[in-house]
This record gives structure tokens, C-alpha cells and sequence, in this order.
């Protein structure tokens, strides 16, 4: 007789019969039946452990690893959730390299980031880009600023034109920034521009920009584009589709992106949970 019809006939007559009985008329020792109960209690509990990594895995989109999710999930070490992980094929997919943009530079500034991506406090290191998103009727373009000391989008613009106008609008965006604020970007035309360069000295903003055809200076912001399209277009496989959904994607990533998905330099925290609790 299979162990779980025993366990099942075993719960359902236990009001009526001692266990010890039972087991005499199905023919099974009271040992084996509490080492069955036992099996199968805990292929339960690993069950439930393994739907419990799933939903997580499918709650963000399969875009984090087995270290992030065991940071979410406490009921299994980082070995177990990657495990199983690897057992149902819900490994965090493969990013893939953002195309390079070429700019002719008018007013170039040195690199003072110097690749010295840490930040003691909000605000005082930024770091800027341009990114393409040729997912719509026509070719649209991502400015973003982002915070070093917590990897946070403070400010981002979508448009179809990546001129000087579209970066500024990106600029005007940001907060009341502290004495000493710095901001990085490459050496595009738009901002070694007269016009973006006026408006930096104009919030008090020290320049800083990546030497020419060395992208790995600019890492943090190369990174999150890579990440943004790789979790959302790639991962959807959504190669066409409308501006207008194209810019829904980008816009409910950057809030995902800043509120709830963690990072592991953050302590398992996202962005903004970081932010706030070290206030």
C-alpha cells in the first residue's frame, strides 16, 4: 500500500481506532508509518519552499539572482535558492551590451570621478546618460540621471531627439543638490555644449567627464540602461511595439527599479528603502 493512501487512511479513522491499530489491519508497523508521516511532511514543506522561490522569481520577472532572492526569501540559504532555481530554469536572465554613441565635444571637462564610485551622502555624485530605445514607431531616447550613493533615478527624460534641450530637461529636474555636488557624463555634444555647461555652473554643479572611448567610466549609468532594457524589452521579448507603451515600460521600471528591486550593496535594500533609513 502507498505511504500517503497509509497516512491518509491513518488521519481519517484516528478518532475512531489507535494508530497502533490501524496500522495491524493495513498490515504496516507503527515505524513506518511515523518514518512515511515524516517523508512526506517534509517533501511538503519543500514544496511549499520551492512555490514560495517561484512566486518571488515571477513576482520580479525573473530579473534577479539567486543571491537576491535568498535575500528576500529567509526560509532557504543563497545554495538552496539557487538549487532550485536552476531545477525549474528561474535563473535571472543574461544582459545584453547597450550600442555605443559617438559625440563631437566642444567643452570638455577632466574625469574628477576617476572611476570613485562610492558616495558618503545623497546627492553629492551623479552620473548621467543617453540611452536608445528602438522599441516604438519610431526611435525614442532615455536621459537619466542617477545617484551614486544609492543607485537611485532622480531624474530621467524620454523623448525622440537627443539634443540639448532633451538633457536639460533631464537637468532641471533635480532637487536642491548640496555644496560640491559633482555630475559625470561622457564627452557627447550635448553636454560639453555652451548651453548645458552654462546651466551646471548655474546650479553650482562641479563637471565631470569620462575620457573619450572609455565607457567602463560611466559604469553605474551604463549598467542600469543594460539592466532596464534586458529585464523589460529583452526579457518580453518586446522588440515593436507603440511609443506609448514603450514609455509606459521605461517609466513603471525606473519605479520598480528605485522602490523595490534590491540591490546587494544595499544591504538587500532597494534605492529608496536605502535612502530613507539612513536618514
Amino acid at each position: 500500500m502507498a505511504p500517503k493512501v497509509v497516512i491518509q487512511l491513518v488521519e481519517e479513522l484516528h478518532d475512531n481506532m489507535t494508530i497502533g491499530d490501524i496500522c495491524k489491519h493495513l498490515g504496516v508497523s507503527r515505524s513506518t508509518y511515523y518514518r512515511w508521516k515524516a517523508q512526506v511532511t517534509e517533501e511538503t514543506e519543500k514544496e511549499k519552499r520551492d512555490q514560495g522561490i517561484g512566486k518571488l522569481c515571477k513576482e520580479h520577472k525573473y530579473r534577479l539572482g539567486y543571491r537576491k532572492i535568498a535575500a528576500l526569501y529567509s526560509g532557504a540559504c543563497e545554495k538552496t535558492v539557487q538549487r532550485v532555481m536552476q531545477k525549474y530554469g528561474w535563473q535571472c536572465r543574461v544582459k545584453v551590451k547597450k550600442r555605443k554613441r559617438t559625440g563631437q565635444p566642444a567643452h570638455v571637462a577632466p574625469n574628477l570621478l576617476d572611476r570613485d564610485f562610492a558616495a558618503s551622502k545623497p546627492l553629492e555624485k551623479l552620473v548621467t546618460d543617453i540611452t536608445y530605445l528602438p522599441f516604438g514607431q519610431s526611435m525614442m531616447y532615455l536621459s537619466s540621471i542617477l545617484d551614486l550613493y544609492n543607485g537611485e533615478i532622480v531624474a530621467q527624460t524620454i523623448g525622440f531627439t537627443q539634443d540639448t534641450d532633451f538633457v536639460l530637461d533631464t537637468l532641471s529636474q533635480l532637487p536642491e543638490l548640496p555644496e560640491g555636488c559633482m555630475l559625470h557624463s561622457d564627452q557627447g555634444s550635448v553636454y560639453t555644449s555652451y548651453a548645458y555647461q552654462k546651466a551646471v555652473k548655474e546650479k553650482r554643479i562641479t563637471m565631470s567627464m569620462s575620457r573619450k572611448g572609455t565607457p567602463a567610466d560611466n559604469s553605474p549609468i551604463e549598467s542600469f540602461h543594460s539592466s532596464l532594457k534586458s529585464e523589460t524589452f529583452y526579457l518580453d521579448e518586446i522588440y515593436r511595439t507603440t511609443n506609448a507603451h514603450v514609455i509606459q515600460i521605461v517609466e513603471e521600471y525606473i519605479k520598480y527599479y528605485n522602490n523595490i528591486r534590491i540591490q546587494t550593496k544595499l544591504n538587500s535594500q532597494s534605492p529608496v528603502q536605502y535612502r530613507q533609513l539612513a536618514a
